[in-house]
């Protein structure tokens, strides 16, 4: 099943705008969805999961419409939101149960062997008689994805699912998330680039409610081959390098900074070639696209 998103919009009751005609077609596979806070993921995801109805738009799933079936919708849904909570005197497995036959399982043998698959998979299998007010924050957002993947979802929405877990959990969590994108719709939204380069072999790149990139993480990255310069500057030079050049990310080690700078050729013979990554592309659209929101500012107030 393919998942159609045509020329949605929502702006909140305060004025903001969240998202701003976004259009994407999601095939069956891993989907990553990239941008920093505030960019529009979660209004996306929210909308998406039948929670927040869109001021203009359309979204098909197959041949359901999201907008208006959502019963139908939720019925094929597995979905993790950023932030949610639990009951904190339940324990992991009776509350993982009544979701279940809140899903439809009414089967109390086939109820039982669900749960403790999922406990399984999500390695809480062990704490499945502690109660989850004594959860630690990675267990809990285990226990989340555990309840985002009964009664085998068509379309699973994951909203920053590896914030809280340690690296073990995150691979296991990932492993976990590469087997079910092989027959379902997973979306992955998160701001951690290396979970989309890992994971997704589709993803778009959102800013500010507009989707500024759209392709396949590794093509992405290959046409900024050749583009991506690096040096070691002084940090009292690092806003003289921002003036002049186009500098799509930096990071202190040892305490200098090193800036990435796009550039088509060799800036001058200070700087060295690197190999662009997924965290070039992702810093380079998000910086071509505040580049042109401030020229079209200044057109404004000229005007």
């Amino acid at each position: 099943m393919k998942l159609e998103i045509k020329n949605l919009s929502k702006t909140y009751a305060n004025g903001v705008q969240a998202l701003k005609n976004v259009n994407l077609e999601i095939e069956t596979g891993m989907f990553g969805l990239l941008g920093p806070n505030g960019a529009g993921k979660s209004s996306l995801m929210r909308t998406l999961a039948t929670l927040q109805e869109p001021d203009t738009g359309s979204i098909m799933f197959g041949d359901i419409d999201v907008l208006t079936q959502k019963d139908e919708v939720r019925k094929i849904l597995g979905y993790l939101p950023q932030e949610f909570g639990v009951y904190p005197k339940i324990s992991a497995e009776v509350l993982l149960d009544h979701l279940a036959v809140l899903k439809g399982v009414t089967n109390r043998s086939e109820r039982k062997e669900l749960v403790s698959s999922l406990l399984h998979k999500t390695n809480l299998y062990d704490a499945r008689k502690k109660n989850l007010g004594g959860f630690s924050g990675g267990m809990k957002q285990r226990f989340g994805i555990a309840q985002a993947l009964l009664c085998d979802p068509k379309l699973i929405i994951v909203d920053e699912p590896t914030a809280g877990l340690d690296p073990a959990e995150r691979n296991r969590f990932h492993n976990l998330l590469s087997e079910l994108g092989e027959n379902t719709v997973v979306i992955l939204s998160t701001h951690i680039v290396d979970d989309v380069k890992e994971l997704c072999t589709d993803m778009a790149i959102i800013n500010k409610g507009e989707v500024l990139l759209k392709g396949n993480p590794m093509e992405s990255i290959e046409t900024l081959k050749g583009k991506i310069w690096k040096k070691v500057v002084e940090k009292a030079e690092l806003d003289d390098y921002k003036a002049n050049y186009k500098v799509v990310s930096e990071k202190l080690i040892s305490g200098k900074p090193i800036i990435h700078v796009f550039a088509d050729d060799l800036p001058d013979s200070s700087f060295e070639s690197v190999s662009a990554d997924l965290e070039d592309v992702y810093f380079a659209q998000i910086f071509s696209s505040e580049q042109t929101e401030n020229s079209v500012e200044q057109e404004v107030e000229a005007v």
